[in-house]
């Protein structure tokens, strides 16, 4: 291999390899912690937010080493900080940052990653914009750009790798261990490069580009159009993953997607220029910012839900190539190559704080997907209509017009969707958690109130004096829920015992008799909020209540046994499945607040995810009993098809007239392995 070729080689690997560590630690790091903050969607959100601004600090460290300091001092400071990075390995996340209540979890998610996570992130967050000033120090003439797609590359294989090869195999323990050995190795390339360039010569412009305009500094026009080319992506990015989770499919493996085809639109737009073309992605860009308009107009079943999730995701994708067409279009010469990555990554934490801080706490509404529409529309209209030479002025005028009015056409879609949901919306209330609705609806005997996140029922309650203290959606006395209380009560001389994980509006407080308890845990205290304003179950019911507002598996590890007669485990109905409430030492925590012939009730009805062979493998590693108890609803009692698992200690249990000819087995594929806190894999019970 000729030297050419070797240099070549060592700085695509280094950059490959960093890239690959950057994007593999955010599932991994995230994974660790989502139990501590309630399994939420918007932990994922808020972990965006912080490598976003931690790349923009990598980036902005890469351009200050660059323009101030000479290559020697470049390569000294350099090694000194990988050398650091390597103190905090392997990564472990210290269980003191774990909350104590129901506060917003959003500065303990952000600091919790700094001191875990944050050196080495930076390190890395560095590594593209750096290595490629150092090559194009060292190869003269030669434009760096494709390392920059190579470096997306490492990043799109890294979190295509991750549910498919890496979750389903490894614990985290020997994630993080597997990630701490490549990080070293990293290192040790990184270093090499570092050390190999110290008497290099900073790169500068020749006497024919420093006079040319093509190659003096960017006008600060330029730099604001690069912020906001970066920032548009960015915004749709995070904000159509949410809307993709709470309303066509609440799927957490959608959480990848968008992202692998923001990364991959990189790959296209800077591999080479033939990728991006105007004259097709133009037209295309018009009709999907359209389609993304629209969709959130239609209910969750007017389309089939794959169709809905490929319309919506090709858009995206087009949205990203245009905008990243665009960048390419536009990049410098590479002496100005770290305030051009600058730029970029200050446009993408700039979408990602209006999203995961701004949005949640000023508006009441996820508005955030509408807002980065129309802001598209609007900056790749100002970006190609300014930048185009038109010869004829009318071509000009018809151009500018007709761009304007599609993005007046967007702007009237969402703004008119948005006032139609929050008229019919007799409250609508955000947080960290997401945006709760509730709605009034029928008529007369049938009139109701339902509390929705997203387009997922939390429960339901009849409006009429006569029928609210009918149990309703999925804890209709058919239920298997149901049916575990109706037995308790029948065998138990006395008052009950009964905790309840997953509030919802508080529908099970109807079977509460006078003496009963019910404690119940939620990690939204918006949601009891809500319960207890909005909804009667509350201050209707006979039995003693007491809230706790906390995450249900860290509040009871905290409590002393509660000596329940029955528990309940209700949270896996909804987008984000907290996992750390499957698994076997979550399992564990339960069986020890039941009593001795205590029963555990785990609803499981779940479009996407089939939770059942997770319930029994951890029942039967206890020796317990588990039964599946189906209902296929009624809606005219609103209530809806369930699937729950009832676990008792003994079989006898089921031998109650409740679930004769109701209770059936449940069988488990060979093989299947039990979910711990070091492993389990939402890929293997997709259905």
């Amino acid at each position: 291999m000729s030297s050419n070729l070797r240099l070549v080689f060592y700085y695509g690997l280094t950059i490959f390899l960093s890239a690959f560590l950057l994007f593999q630690v955010q599932p991994i790091i995230a994974k660790m912690i989502l139990p501590w903050f309630g399994g939420s969607a918007s932990v994922w959100t808020a972990c965006m937010l912080f490598f976003q601004m931690l790349l923009l600090l990598g980036y902005l460290y890469s351009h200050w080493v660059v323009r101030f300091l000479s290559p020697r001092q470049q390569s000294y400071l350099h090694m000194a900080l990988l050398a650091a990075s390597l103190l905090l390995l392997p990564l472990s996340p210290s269980p003191d940052w774990r909350p104590t209540g129901g506060e917003d979890p959003t500065l303990r998610i952000l600091g919790l990653l700094t001191v875990t996570i944050g050196l080495p992130y930076v390190v890395l967050s560095t590594t593209g914009p750096l290595i490629q000033a150092w090559f194009a120090r060292e190869r003269p003439g030669v434009l760096p750009y494709r390392l920059f797609a190579l470096s997306n590359f490492g990043s799109l294989l890294a979190l295509l790798a991750y549910p498919i090869a890496v979750e389903p195999v490894l614990s985290t323990r020997w994630q993080s261990n597997v990630w701490s050995g490549l990080f070293i190795v990293f290192a040790a390339l990184c270093s090499l490069l570092a050390w190999r360039g110290r008497n290099g010569v900073a790169i500068k412009l020749s006497e024919t580009e420093s006079t040319s305009t093509t190659h003096r500094g960017p006008s600060f026009s330029m730099r604001l159009a690069w912020i906001a080319l970066a920032a548009c992506p960015s915004i749709l990015m995070i904000a159509d993953t949410s809307f993709l989770t709470e309303n066509i499919a609440p799927i957490p493996l959608l959480w990848v997607i968008p992202l692998a085809l923001y990364l991959l639109s990189f790959i296209f737009c800077f591999e080479r220029t033939g990728w991006y073309r105007r004259d097709a992605y133009l037209p295309l860009l018009a009709l999907g910012l359209g389609a993304m308009a629209y969709l959130p107009t239609l209910g969750i079943s007017e389309l089939p839900v794959y169709l809905a999730m490929g319309i919506n995701l090709a858009s995206f994708f087009v949205a990203c190539m245009v905008c990243h067409g665009e960048l390419a279009r536009l990049k410098p010469h590479p002496s100005q190559l770290t305030t051009y990555f600058l730029m970029l990554a200050t446009g993408g934490a700039i979408g990602g704080l209006f999203v995961g801080v701004v949005a949640p706490y000023c508006f009441n509404s996820n508005f955030e997907l509408s807002i980065g529409l129309v802001l598209t529309a609007l900056v790749v209209t100002l970006v190609v209509l300014r930048g185009h030479q038109f010869t004829n002025p009318t071509r000009r005028g018809l151009a500018w017009v007709t761009a304007l009015t599609m993005t007046a056409g967007i702007a009237y879609v969402r703004i008119d969707d948005h006032l139609y949901e929050l008229a019919d919306a007799k409250v609508t209330s955000r947080n960290f958690y997401g945006t709760l609705r509730v709605f009034n609806g029928g008529e007369g005997v049938d009139a109701r109130r339902t509390l929705m996140h997203g387009q997922i029922v939390h429960g339901r309650q009849f409006a009429t004096p006569s029928r609210e203290d009918l149990p309703t959606a999925y804890y209709s006395e058919e239920s298997g829920v149901g049916r575990a209380i109706a037995a308790k009560m029948a065998a138990t001389q006395g008052p009950l015992r009964v905790g309840v994980v997953g509030v919802g509006v508080g529908t099970l407080l109807t079977y509460g008799r006078q003496g009963d308890v019910y404690r119940l845990y939620d990690i939204d205290p918006l949601v009891i909020q809500l319960a207890r304003t909005e909804f009667s179950f509350f201050s209707r019911t006979k039995a003693k209540t007491e809230v706790v507002i906390a995450d249900a598996r860290l509040a009871l590890e905290r409590e002393d046994a509660q000596q329940f007669d029955v528990l309940v485990i209700d949270a896996f109905s909804g987008d984000a499945v907290p996992i750390h409430l499957l698994t076997k030492e979550a399992f564990a925590t339960y069986f020890k607040h039941l009593k001795l012939d205590g029963v555990l009730a785990v609803h499981v009805t779940n479009r996407f995810l089939n939770l059942m062979p997770v319930v029994k493998t951890a029942a039967d590693s206890f020796g317990k009993q588990a039964r599946l108890i189906s209902f296929e609803g009624d809606s005219d009692r609103l209530i809806f098809r369930s699937n729950w698992v009832v676990i008792s200690a003994t079989n006898d249990f089921f031998g109650q007239p409740w679930f004769k000819d109701v209770a059936t087995p449940i069988e488990v594929r060979p093989g299947f392995k039990i979910w711990d806190d070091n492993y389990s894999s939402v890929l293997a019970v997709l259905k």
